[in-house]
């Protein structure tokens, strides 16, 4: 027998599904698909890899939307079949119930593909993290913030690099850049940038005093080498330095690392993670042409947003999220409303609830 819950929630998932692919002109999808295909056959497109590769961006995204929709429909197909099995069979109602949690799961997956279409969006990512004033507290927040990411990422099994790690001088990170290697790991966390803010009883005050700290989360695109982007020699000030903290155990012993900065924007980035000058200066290369290509989308948006005459997206500098440790235990994101009392499940990597809620919210904005 299947709980009178359960078919409610089939049927609540059947209509999510039904809107969904509302959202999707299957023939036309179908279409273009054949035609992606047929190009990507021609070997001359090839001679173009620039646009050779954006078809093929193009039709992997078809064909992962025309997959998941046929498996999301089986599932139902399978559901289906339970149902009238289960009067019989008790463990074929535990079945239907085991389908129903995976449909589910892949409906949510199905939504974030659907939301998931800036060009930008399938790229890695550069994440930084900037402590505010405060000194050892800030810093010692903005080493936690940087584990929580880090967390997050091995939960969703990407590769993560440190490429630049200034530690604090009594405890956490002056500042840091990591890169995050996976699918869509820019757009799953492009709206993580924004002031995080931590209020706890500070473990570095012998008072026992309850202390407010922020630090600022940036993240920015990995850009491929065929976006274009003009750097000229002279605009550069490349410095040397030892590096410190992450490196291995010859990081202290030459200037390996390298700091660029851009003169006419004041970008800075800078990278230690390798052994060789020469490739921390390439990392620091695409750093800075990612910082550069987001500066200049950045501007194209300030002006469609002064002829819209709104601003729709949370500005850089505001608090967007608050993790509270006392006099209660909340974390609580100031956009979505979405909130949790479990710190130290968010802490460890637990960030889908906030990040699905954000790419949902501003999914909304855009329409």
């Amino acid at each position: 027998m299947i709980a009178y819950e359960t078919r409610v929630k089939i049927d609540e998932m059947r209509e999510k599904f039904s809107n969904f692919l509302k959202l999707i002109d299957l023939d036309k999808l179908k279409t273009e698909l054949q035609s992606l295909e047929q190009q990507l056959a021609d070997p001359e497109i090839w001679k173009d890899q620039k646009k050779a590769s954006e078809l093929s961006r193009k039709a992997q995204r078809s064909k992962e939307l025309l997959s998941d929709m046929k498996r999301i429909e089986r599932i139902f197909e399978e559901i289906e079949i339970g149902i009238e099995l289960a009067e019989e069979d008790p463990q074929i109602a535990q079945n239907v119930e085991d389908l129903v949690r995976n449909v589910e799961k892949e409906l949510r997956r199905f939504q974030m593909e659907l939301i998931l279409n800036d060009p930008l969006d399938p790229s890695n990512a550069y994440l930084s993290v900037h402590p505010g004033a405060g000194g050892t507290e800030s810093h010692d927040w903005a080493q936690m913030l940087l584990r929580m990411y880090m967390r997050w990422a091995e939960n969703k099994g990407f590769s993560v690099e440190i490429l630049d790690f200034q530690p604090g001088e009594e405890a956490g990170v002056k500042s840091a850049t990591i890169l995050l290697r996976g699918e869509y790991a820019y757009g799953y966390l492009k709206h993580e940038r924004g002031v995080h803010r931590l209020v706890r009883i500070s473990p570095f005050d012998a008072a026992k005093r309850r202390h407010t700290s922020f630090a600022s989360v940036n993240v920015i695109p990995e850009i491929s080498d065929d976006i274009e982007v003009d750097i000229k020699a002279e605009d550069l000030r490349i410095d040397t330095f030892r590096a410190s903290g992450h490196g291995g155990q010859y990081v202290n012993r030459t200037d390996s690392a390298v700091r660029i900065t851009h003169l006419p924007t004041g970008i800075v980035v800078s990278c230690q993670s390798e052994r060789s000058q020469h490739q921390n200066k390439a990392q620091a290369l695409k750093m800075l042409k990612a910082k550069l290509y987001q500066l200049e989308l950045a501007k194209r948006k300030e002006q469609l947003e002064e002829i819209q005459g709104e601003l729709k997206e949370i500005a850089w500098g505001n608090q967007i999220r608050s993790y509270v440790l006392q006099p209660y235990t909340m974390v609580k994101d100031h956009r979505t409303g979405v909130e949790t009392g479990n710190f130290e499940a968010v802490l460890d990597g637990d960030l889908d609830q906030f990040i699905e809620a954000e790419l949902l919210f501003f999914a909304n904005q855009k329409g």
